[in-house]
């Protein structure tokens, strides 16, 4: 574990206290009232203008994650970012920005699946789209880049994050019945959701060039899992060399609207231009989109103010800001990601304090969240500053497979009944203290399983050190925790080592630096927001080592199952039984310039990070 060393530590401490003040001066009403912020950003702009060709739009990237990689699947080693997501190379399905539907079927690929009665044949039609180099995206070319997804898995199962063993893409084999025909044919049979949500991660690149083993080399039949291996390995050594992402032929085969011109790989920012052959939705009147990295919020507004960026969105803290963005020509809009949540993710292995023995005991992590006061942390001008929703459960805001609960909190904020959560099962409450347990044993009134006499309730907590929002909410738990005698230890770290270093299921050997985590958003697929690897036992993103047989059943019965009405029942469990801390959800606040326009769902889907620019235009 990280500890600060004396004089940093007490620096530290310092902060800490300035930033509870801040906190409940916030929560007090303090100053000018949080409560109407929504109100300014909730409409989002009608399409406008008449469009006209060229320009350049600027785009702010997510402050600390910049992308290092451009082979759309990247094994786990590289703890890749890819970039241009989505406009390079297109998914056979596009993820939707909207909560109530998978996919945008609009802007896929494919006509929408034909599945048979017994859910273990899928019929896929192919639209008419071409890769750059003028040959049309064929179903060879999907069946190409799903035995490059097998490779991969076969390499690690960590290579694909959506994975999980025994699902997705085990027992799936593809055959280009046509041309332009993919049939798919499952050993399982899965929800019709679930399974969209898989297709929409699959990208589809291009067997004609990319089949091969080594420069100039003959291209090679992929359907050989020896040859699909060594295409597999060829690809991401080259996507290894980030000088030559831009000048490397393979990558400039592209079916996406764009193509890279530019990369930097000292900062990560890049420049795409349109792939003049792109045929799918979308006039790509712009000349150039720049993605532009930035290592703070404060850099990207400081940005905006200087009226250099197009595109980008603007952290919670600065909400202030909104009125003069709008004076000085940017449209801000607002709102919960759809499939969002953010929340403090339970390490059910940390043994350090015997954390591990405390934390299975559901009473504990109930008494937990009764200490987290949503309401507060959404209006206080220290956490959100208005900007966030409530929200308790894995099914985020506007998911059509709501909690049983509606939007009423299981355990909400209530200080006293975290308390007596806790002397009720053998604590001795020392409030500010240190709180123990005086009556160990497994019976009724007793502490549980493994607690042993005298015991504390004392853990790390590891905080992203961006966006600002992050150690505001974490401070603020710390605060409440202490009150009931529970300690917790903060330790900032940077995302890229969290997302590196801090995973069970990828890096057991941290498993005890850290007791629970704070890394932001988590997103599951919007449409079906099914927990499956995030939950599961097995999951390959069950990052804390969670396990529930009854939620293992469940998620097994949405994946696999008919009714997808199921997921409901999925989304209320997990959230009742609390794998992780619930906290409230930001509003991605997305702000562009208003000489630019498109239609409202290209802006809106920039709430989950879906970007279209070759829907936008420049207007008078």
């Amino acid at each position: 574990m990280n500890h600060l060393p004396g004089q940093r530590r007490s620096r530290l401490g310092v902060a800490l206290v300035a930033v509870v003040a801040l906190l409940v001066s916030g929560c007090s009403g303090g100053g000018a009232s949080t409560k109407d912020v929504a109100k300014k950003y909730s409409a989002i702009p009608d399409e406008t203008g008449n469009p006209k060709d060229g320009g350049t739009v600027t785009v702010a990237l997510t402050p600390g994650l910049s992308p290092n990689y451009i082979y759309p699947y990247p094994p786990a080693s590289a703890n890749g970012t890819v970039i241009a997501r989505g406009l390079l190379w297109r998914a056979l399905y596009r993820p939707s920005g909207a909560g109530d539907q998978v996919v945008d079927q609009e802007l896929s690929m494919a006509e929408p699946p034909q599945v048979s009665a017994d859910r273990t044949s899928v019929t896929i039609k192919l639209k008419d789209y071409q890769w750059s180099n003028g040959n049309p995206v064929t179903a060879d070319d999907v069946v190409f880049s799903l035995d490059l997804l097998k490779a991969a898995l076969a390499e690690s199962p960590g290579n694909w994050s959506f994975y999980t063993p025994g699902q997705f893409p085990d027992g799936v084999s593809a055959e280009a019945t046509a041309a332009d025909t993919v049939t798919l044919r499952l050993e399982k049979a899965y929800n019709e959701s679930y399974l969209l949500s898989m297709l929409a991660l699959l990208y589809v690149m291009p067997s004609q060039d990319w089949a091969i083993a080594k420069e100039g080399g003959p291209k090679l039949d992929f359907t050989d899992p020896k040859n699909a291996t060594a295409i597999y390995k060829f690809l991401t050594k080259q996507s290894e060399d980030q000088s030559s992402f831009a000048t490397n032929p393979l990558w400039q085969v592209v079916n996406g609207p764009y193509r890279l011109k530019s990369f930097d790989s000292t900062t990560g920012s890049f420049s795409l231009v349109p792939n003049r052959d792109y045929s799918g939705p979308g006039d790509s009147r712009l000349d150039q989109v720049d993605f532009k990295a930035f290592t703070s919020a404060a850099a990207v507004l400081n940005q905006y103010k200087a009226g250099t960026l197009t595109v980008g969105t603007l952290d919670s803290s600065f909400v202030t800001e909104i009125d003069k963005l709008k004076k000085d020509g940017y449209h801000v809009y607002g709102a919960p990601a759809p499939a969002r949540f953010d929340a403090l993710t339970i390490n059910f292995e940390n043994t350090v304090d015997g954390f591990d023995k405390v934390i299975a005991q559901p009473y504990v992590r109930q008494a937990l969240q009764h200490l987290i006061d949503q309401k507060g942390y959404v209006e206080s001008r220290g956490i959100y500053n208005g900007a966030a929703s409530e929200n308790y459960s894995t099914g985020g805001a506007d998911s059509p497979y709501p909690p049983a609960f509606g939007d009423k909190a299981p355990y909400p904020y209530d200080p006293e009944a975290a308390e007596k959560l806790l002397t009720d099962h053998g604590w001795k409450v020392d409030q500010g203290g240190r709180t123990t347990c005086e009556n160990p044993g497994t019976a009724d009134g007793q502490c549980g399983a493994g607690i042993t006499q005298g015991q504390a309730i004392s853990f790390t907590l590891a905080s992203a050190n961006t966006p600002a929002y992050v150690g505001a909410r974490d401070v603020a738990f710390v605060s409440e925790a202490k009150k009931v005698g529970i300690e917790v230890k903060v330790v900032t770290k940077s995302l890229n080592y969290m997302y590196s270093n801090y995973g069970n299921s990828f890096a057991p050997a941290k498993k005890n630096e850290w007791a629970m985590q704070d890394y932001g958003p988590l997103y599951l697929a919007a449409g079906y927001p099914s927990s499956n690897t995030v939950f599961n036992t097995t999951g390959s993103f069950n990052l804390g080592s969670y396990s529930n047989k009854d939620v293992d059943r469940l998620i097994e019965e949405s994946t696999f199952g008919k009714d997808p009405a199921v997921l409901a029942d999925e989304v209320t469990t997990i959230s009742e039984d609390l794998p992780v801390l619930f906290f409230p959800t930001p509003h991605t606040l997305v702000v562009w310039k208003d000489t630019l326009s498109g239609p409202p769902s290209s802006f809106q889907s920039l709430l989950s990070f879906l970007y279209t620019p070759e829907l936008w235009y420049f207007h008078e």
